[in-house]
């Protein structure tokens, strides 16, 4: 990782000391990888990651979010995909296009089996 990435750089991750990371659901896995993926990648540094990552947590508290913990990885998401907006990595409309594929590709695959996306026609 990019900057300080460590466990002690981000705010309240769960994590096992042995293990590392935590998850609950295979999508929170699945989006912590991709945080760590794009910054590796250069894309963000881990610093501007944290950054974006507290501030919605933040949010979450002023919002009535009584921060049990079970919604980490819904604070996660979100600041990534705002950070992935701001940075110009995607648009609003890309993500929101991508989650509805994910949802259809979700109900339409058989228990146990690799959920695929279809392959999509650049815009233009």
């Amino acid at each position: 990782m990019s900057d300080a990435g460590s466990p002690d750089d981000l705010p309240e991750l769960p994590w096992d000391a042995e293990d590392g990371p935590v998850f609950r659901e295979p999508w929170e896995a699945t989006a912590f990888a991709m945080a760590v993926r794009l910054s590796e990648a250069g894309k963000f540094t881990w610093a501007e990651w944290v950054e974006y990552l507290s501030t919605e947590i933040a949010a979450a508290k002023q919002r009535g979010d009584p921060d049990l913990g079970d919604r980490y990885y819904e604070h996660w998401l979100a600041a990534l995909e705002k950070l992935v907006i701001d940075k110009g990595l995607g648009s609003e409309t890309e993500l929101a296009a991508l989650k509805r594929d994910w949802t259809e590709a979700t109900v339409h695959t058989p228990h146990g089996q690799p959920i695929e996306l279809k392959k999509r026609t650049p815009a233009g």
